[in-house]
């Protein structure tokens, strides 16, 4: 993998993390200003998506190597 493939990879990554953090704050939100409990499973669902896409992306950028 070229550097400059790494360095896209890492700034995606550095985006969704960014972007878990805000969907985590919003679900807070959410939560205690007493929102619907479906748009806040939906968003707790679209925030498991979103953790899934980081796990696949920082395994890329660090690959399991077994020795």
């Amino acid at each position: 993998m070229s550097d400059q493939d790494q360095t896209e990879l890492r700034l995606s990554a550095a985006r969704m993390r960014q972007e878990h953090e805000d969907f985590d704050a919003a679900i807070k939100a959410m939560i205690s200003v007493g929102c619907d409990a479906l748009r806040v499973q939906r968003m707790k669902k679209k925030k498991l998506a979103l953790k899934d896409k980081m796990s696949k992306i920082e395994d890329q950028i660090i690959p399991d190597i077994i020795a």
